[in-house]
Parts: C-alpha cells; structure tokens; sequence
C-alpha cells in the first residue's frame, strides 16, 4: 500500500524539549518523511501558524516547560482541524492520554520510549488519513462546482427558451411603442402652439427621451438574454494577444467609464503567451464584465486587470490566470454564490438583472475555463478567470471522463469517512 501514497507531500511536526529525542527521531525518520521540529510548545505553534497548509501530522511530548502537549494539540485542533494529531507520552501521563483522547484532541498516542518500526507505522497510516481527507475535500469542492454549474447551465436552457419564445412577440410590440413615440414629437409642436402659458415646454421633449432610453435598454436586454442562451457555436479559430484586449475594450468602454470616473489599469504582461478563443465573444466577455463593474461601483473607483501563466501538470492542460479586480465596497458572503445567477436582482443597481455576468459565466465556461468571485466587505470584489491556451485541445473543465468517474467511484469513501468525523 506504501507505494501509493507520497510521504513527503507533507510535513511531519514533532515537538519535545529534549534535544536528543529531536536528532534521533529525525535520524530514524528523515528517508520516509519531510520532518519539521520544535523544542517547545509555544515554538510548535508558530511553527503550525506558518505551515499549516503543509503539515500534515503533529507528534508532540506531553510534558514541556511552558505549555504541555495536549495544550498544543488543542490549538492545532481550533487552528487546523484536518491535522493528524498524535501525543507521546510515557506511562505515568497516561492520564493526561485519556484525557487528550476524550476531548478529541488526538488521533493516536504512541509510548515513550517509541518501538521505531511501530512508530513508523503510525506515521504512514496517520499521513494517509490526512491524504485522503484532503483528497475527500477536494473532490467534493469541484463536486458541488459542476453541480453549480449545471444549476446555472440549466437555468441558461430556461432562460433560452423564454428568451426565444418572448423575443419575437416583445420586439413586436416595441416596435409599435417606437412607433407611436416616434410620432410624438409632431403632436408635442402642435400642441404648444395651440395651448399658450404651457408651464414646461420642454416636458414632452424629457419625456420622450426617458421612454426612448428605456426602449433601448429592453432591446439591449433582449439581446443579452439572447445571445446568453444561443447555440454556443465558437470557433476559436483566433490568436489574440490578452494586453492587447484589454487596451481595446477599455478604450472603446471610456464614453461609460468617464462619466463615473472608474479607471481601470492594465497590469497584463506583454511576454505572456496568446490564447485561442473565438475573438468576437472573447472581447464580449471583458466588455460586460468591465462595463458591471462600472454600473456597480460608487465614483473615482479603480479596476485592475491581471493576469499569469497557471501551474499546469502537462503541456496540453496549459491555463491563464486573469485577475480583475475592485476597490469597491465588496459583496455580501451570501451574495457571493449567486453572483452570476441570470435571475439575482442587484440591491444596489435594481435594473440590472445579472445578465452580464451570467454572459461572462456562458463564455468562460464554452472556453473550456471557469470563473469565480471573491469579495469581502470594504476589500473589493475580485474576479479570478483560468482558460486554456487551447481550449481545443482539453476539454472545458470539470467535464473529463476521468473526474466523473473518479466521483462516482469515490462516493462511498466520501460517506465512510464523513460518518468517521
């Protein structure tokens, strides 16, 4: 079973005041684990708050000038639950081992002095459990990202549906309206030059205004709802250099960034490498998900795009990582996943309806990419996009055979191990 699992890809903590049982744990163990030590528990904790991400198992001796053992394992405990936490203690802290065990602070306690092939195999068994929670983690992480996605996806079908069914006969009856409207004028000259001490001539001129700017918003959301729900149908038969996109979007978004004075600056490197994508709907997307942020932030905001090349396992899985970033007021923690929901009402712009972030979600997602958000209060919200270089060339993620096969057969593993928390 050793050979599945790789003992080093996390750390081994063992604390205990006497230097000596330090050298000869790490002399016993260095070859099997990465091995991380500490002489006191105060020292072990500041360790933990600076690893912690890395560390999978603690070994701590129970008594320590200063802080004892089980103190240490309680903070772990608070500071990363998942840890593997095991006490040695010798036979008259037996006590203080029960204890430990009662109040869940522990996974194992080991004797002093330790057998060095038992304790090795405490280690390893201890490491796989860590490995494969973190594993179950995971898992059920980009299980409930397809599921959302697939809500999402299903709601797009919806609102496709409704889209088409309503565009037709809504386009009709608009273009009657604008009709009519159009008319107005001719009766408004008319009417004030027969009715004298009219108070506010100009009232049916405003009036015709505001109704022809919300024709065209309606069209406009039409088109939206439209073009969100059609056929994907890309090609991504185009090279297109990211800096160079941005620049363009920007320029051509300034007549409604001006007026709101949000400036967005372009942090994207120029030596990065050029992605495929379909050029038209690849504009589309910074164009909608710049011109939300300029309806929803306040004045004199700033939006910064960046971007980097992702980690990527094989040549062919190759990822850009684009940040677009605020230094708006943030958005609610129970906004946060509804953010590109088509239907979510914006509390603070209520004529907004999520269509364009539900379009950027759409042509993200048909890159064979992903988008996120994340925001807190008084921080700003920051849009985190990865796409393939190629997006012909893996398929979109999330959707690999293997990964559904890897969730299904993982399953009853998930719910052994939950019933074992």
């Amino acid at each position: 079973m050793d050979q599945f699992y790789d003992y080093k890809k996390y750390a081994v903590l063992y604390v205990d005041d006497e230097e000596r049982s330090l050298k000869s744990f790490t002399k016993a163990f260095e070859d099997q684990f990465r091995i991380l030590t500490a002489t006191s528990a105060q020292e072990g904790l500041k360790i933990l708050e600076q690893h912690c991400d890395e560390i999978g198992l603690l070994m701590t001796d129970q008594r320590m000038p200063g802080e004892n053992g089980v103190w240490l394992l309680e903070k772990a405990r608070l500071l990363r639950p998942r840890i593997i936490r095991v006490l040695a203690t010798a036979y008259s802290d037996m006590e203080a081992a029960i204890a430990a065990v009662n109040t869940g602070a522990i996974y194992k306690y080991v004797s002093k002095p330790w057998d060095p092939p038992q304790l090795e195999s405490t280690l390893k068994r201890g490491l796989e459990f860590f490995i494969v929670q973190r594993e179950r983690d995971q898992l059920l992480e980009e299980k409930m990202s397809v599921l959302h996605n697939m809500m999402i996806a299903d709601r797009i079908v919806s609102l496709g549906l409704l889209a088409t069914g309503l565009s037709h006969h809504i386009r009709n009856s608009l273009q009657a309206v604008r009709t009519f409207i159009d008319l107005a004028p001719m009766k408004m000259e008319q009417e004030k030059a027969d009715v004298k001490g009219l108070r506010n001539p100009d009232f049916w001129k405003e009036y015709y205004q505001n109704v022809q700017a919300q024709l065209t918003k309606i069209n406009d959301l039409l088109s939206n709802l439209c073009s969100a729900s059609q056929n994907p149908g890309f090609t991504f038969s185009d090279s297109v250099q990211l800096r160079a996109v941005i620049e363009e979007t920007v320029a051509a978004l300034q007549p409604k960034l001006a007026p709101r004075k949000v400036r967005v600056v372009n942090e994207v490197p120029e030596h990065l490498p050029p992605l495929r994508v379909d050029k038209a709907k690849f504009y589309r997307l910074f164009e909608l998900l710049i011109t939300d942020e300029a309806v929803s932030l306040p004045e004199n905001s700033c939006v910064t795009v960046s971007a980097q090349m992702a980690p990527a396992p094989r040549p062919a899985a190759q990822e850009m990582e684009i940040l677009v970033r605020d230094d708006g007021p943030g958005v609610p923690r129970e906004a946060l996943r509804l953010i590109f929901d088509p239907f979510l009402v914006r509390a603070d712009t209520p004529l907004e309806y999520g269509i364009h972030l539900m379009g950027c979600f759409f042509i993200v997602h048909h890159h064979g990419g992903r988008i996120e958000a994340g925001s807190e209060p008084g921080r700003g919200t920051t849009f985190r996009i990865r796409l393939p270089l190629d997006p012909t060339r893996e398929p979109p993620a999330g959707t690999q055979p293997d990964f559904l096969q890897k969730v299904l057969l993982n399953q009853p593993l998930w719910e052994k191990l939950i019933a074992a928390d």
